[in-house]
Protein backbone atom coordinates (compact mmCIF):
# COMPACT_ATOMS: atom_id res chain seq x y z
CA UNK A 1 0.00 0.00 0.00
CA UNK A 2 1.54 3.01 -0.96
CA UNK A 3 2.06 6.40 1.77
CA UNK A 4 -1.13 8.02 2.79
CA UNK A 5 1.01 11.17 1.54
CA UNK A 6 -0.30 10.49 -1.35
CA UNK A 7 -3.90 10.07 -1.43
CA UNK A 8 -4.59 13.74 -1.68
CA UNK A 9 -2.82 13.62 -4.71
CA UNK A 10 -4.75 10.67 -5.83
CA UNK A 11 -8.41 12.85 -4.73
CA UNK A 12 -6.84 15.40 -6.38
CA UNK A 13 -6.03 13.34 -9.97
CA UNK A 14 -9.77 12.12 -9.58
CA UNK A 15 -11.25 15.44 -9.33
CA UNK A 16 -9.57 16.84 -12.23
CA UNK A 17 -11.97 18.17 -15.39
CA UNK A 18 -11.09 14.76 -17.07
CA UNK A 19 -11.53 12.28 -14.26
CA UNK A 20 -14.82 14.07 -13.64
CA UNK A 21 -15.87 13.89 -17.07
CA UNK A 22 -15.62 10.36 -17.70
CA UNK A 23 -17.08 9.72 -14.54
CA UNK A 24 -19.76 11.09 -14.88
CA UNK A 25 -20.65 10.16 -18.42
CA UNK A 26 -22.45 7.18 -19.39
CA UNK A 27 -20.78 5.83 -22.28
CA UNK A 28 -17.03 7.44 -21.87
CA UNK A 29 -15.83 4.85 -19.63
CA UNK A 30 -16.73 2.04 -21.59
CA UNK A 31 -15.64 3.39 -24.93
CA UNK A 32 -12.38 4.23 -23.30
CA UNK A 33 -11.97 0.83 -22.02
CA UNK A 34 -12.57 -0.90 -25.23
CA UNK A 35 -10.59 0.88 -26.92
CA UNK A 36 -7.68 -0.03 -24.02
CA UNK A 37 -8.86 -3.62 -24.54
CA UNK A 38 -7.90 -3.18 -28.39
CA UNK A 39 -4.39 -1.73 -27.50
CA UNK A 40 -3.57 -4.67 -25.03
CA UNK A 41 -4.14 -6.92 -27.94
CA UNK A 42 -1.50 -4.96 -30.09
CA UNK A 43 0.52 -4.77 -27.30
CA UNK A 44 0.04 -9.30 -26.43
CA UNK A 45 0.17 -9.94 -30.41
CA UNK A 46 3.53 -8.02 -30.56
CA UNK A 47 4.75 -9.34 -27.56
CA UNK A 48 3.84 -12.95 -28.26
CA UNK A 49 5.13 -12.84 -31.81
CA UNK A 50 8.61 -12.53 -30.39
CA UNK A 51 8.20 -14.61 -26.73
CA UNK A 52 6.46 -17.74 -28.86
CA UNK A 53 9.53 -17.90 -31.34
CA UNK A 54 11.98 -17.63 -28.69
CA UNK A 55 10.28 -20.70 -26.71
CA UNK A 56 10.92 -22.30 -29.96
CA UNK A 57 6.85 -22.30 -30.80
CA UNK A 58 6.64 -20.92 -34.34
CA UNK A 59 7.99 -18.85 -36.96
CA UNK A 60 11.63 -20.62 -36.66
CA UNK A 61 12.65 -19.56 -39.82
CA UNK A 62 12.72 -15.99 -38.74
CA UNK A 63 15.73 -14.79 -36.65
CA UNK A 64 14.12 -13.10 -33.31
CA UNK A 65 15.87 -9.54 -34.14
CA UNK A 66 13.95 -9.65 -37.74
CA UNK A 67 10.64 -10.62 -35.57
CA UNK A 68 11.71 -7.82 -33.50
CA UNK A 69 12.06 -5.34 -35.95
CA UNK A 70 9.03 -5.95 -37.15
CA UNK A 71 6.85 -5.85 -34.43
CA UNK A 72 8.56 -3.30 -32.69
CA UNK A 73 6.21 -0.59 -34.45
CA UNK A 74 3.00 -2.77 -33.19
CA UNK A 75 4.49 -2.46 -30.07
CA UNK A 76 5.14 0.84 -29.34
CA UNK A 77 2.13 2.13 -30.64
CA UNK A 78 0.21 -0.17 -28.37
CA UNK A 79 2.08 0.93 -25.42
CA UNK A 80 0.78 4.68 -26.51
CA UNK A 81 -2.23 3.96 -26.77
CA UNK A 82 -2.49 1.99 -23.66
CA UNK A 83 -0.73 4.75 -21.85
CA UNK A 84 -3.40 7.60 -22.96
CA UNK A 85 -6.29 5.68 -22.51
CA UNK A 86 -5.00 3.90 -19.19
CA UNK A 87 -4.42 7.11 -17.67
CA UNK A 88 -7.69 8.90 -18.89
CA UNK A 89 -9.57 5.61 -16.89
CA UNK A 90 -7.42 6.01 -14.30
CA UNK A 91 -8.67 9.27 -13.09
CA UNK A 92 -11.78 8.54 -13.40
CA UNK A 93 -11.47 6.39 -10.37
CA UNK A 94 -8.11 7.41 -8.91
CA UNK A 95 -8.99 6.79 -5.16
CA UNK A 96 -10.64 3.25 -6.08
CA UNK A 97 -6.92 2.66 -7.61
CA UNK A 98 -5.22 3.89 -4.31
CA UNK A 99 -6.86 1.25 -2.51
CA UNK A 100 -6.86 -1.39 -5.08
CA UNK A 101 -3.58 -3.90 -4.72
CA UNK A 102 -3.54 -5.19 -8.37
CA UNK A 103 -3.53 -1.48 -9.19
CA UNK A 104 -0.06 -1.28 -7.33
CA UNK A 105 0.87 -4.85 -9.06
CA UNK A 106 0.12 -3.45 -12.30
CA UNK A 107 1.74 -0.33 -11.71
CA UNK A 108 4.70 -1.54 -10.14
CA UNK A 109 4.89 -4.47 -13.03
CA UNK A 110 4.59 -2.26 -15.82
CA UNK A 111 7.99 -0.29 -15.93
CA UNK A 112 9.70 -3.12 -14.77
CA UNK A 113 8.63 -4.77 -18.34
CA UNK A 114 8.49 -2.07 -20.78
CA UNK A 115 12.39 -1.41 -19.37
CA UNK A 116 13.15 -5.24 -19.98
CA UNK A 117 11.27 -5.55 -23.18
CA UNK A 118 12.89 -2.34 -24.66
CA UNK A 119 16.73 -3.06 -23.19
CA UNK A 120 17.16 -6.26 -21.73
CA UNK A 121 15.35 -8.63 -24.14
CA UNK A 122 16.10 -6.63 -27.04
CA UNK A 123 19.96 -6.34 -26.39
CA UNK A 124 19.95 -10.35 -26.18
CA UNK A 125 17.83 -10.69 -29.57
CA UNK A 126 20.47 -8.79 -31.00
CA UNK A 127 22.97 -11.25 -30.35
CA UNK A 128 20.92 -14.26 -31.10
CA UNK A 129 21.14 -16.19 -34.28
CA UNK A 130 18.41 -18.68 -34.81
CA UNK A 131 18.81 -21.05 -32.52
CA UNK A 132 16.07 -22.06 -29.52
CA UNK A 133 18.17 -22.44 -26.02
CA UNK A 134 17.61 -22.46 -22.53
CA UNK A 135 18.71 -18.79 -22.49
CA UNK A 136 16.05 -17.93 -25.18
CA UNK A 137 13.58 -19.85 -23.79
CA UNK A 138 14.06 -18.28 -20.12
CA UNK A 139 14.40 -14.99 -22.19
CA UNK A 140 10.73 -15.71 -23.84
CA UNK A 141 9.00 -17.05 -20.05
CA UNK A 142 10.39 -13.89 -18.24
CA UNK A 143 9.20 -11.45 -21.10
CA UNK A 144 5.55 -13.51 -21.09
CA UNK A 145 5.60 -13.51 -17.51
CA UNK A 146 5.85 -9.79 -16.80
CA UNK A 147 3.56 -8.85 -19.61
CA UNK A 148 1.23 -11.20 -18.01
CA UNK A 149 1.17 -9.85 -14.55
CA UNK A 150 0.78 -6.46 -15.99
CA UNK A 151 -2.09 -7.51 -17.95
CA UNK A 152 -3.79 -9.53 -15.19
CA UNK A 153 -3.13 -7.05 -12.67
CA UNK A 154 -5.38 -4.54 -15.09
CA UNK A 155 -7.81 -6.80 -15.27
CA UNK A 156 -8.49 -7.54 -11.89
CA UNK A 157 -8.57 -3.28 -10.72
CA UNK A 158 -11.88 -3.55 -12.03
CA UNK A 159 -12.88 -6.83 -9.76
CA UNK A 160 -11.61 -5.84 -6.74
Amino acid sequence: MPPETWLPLFEWLENTSVGTAVRNSLWVFPVIEGIHLIGLGLLGGAVLVVDLRLLGVGLKRQAPAELVRHTQPWLIGAIVLLAVTGITLFLSEAVKCYYNTSFWVKITTLPIAIIFTFTVRKWLLQRLIMDTSWQTRLLGVLSLALWFTVAAGGRWIGYS
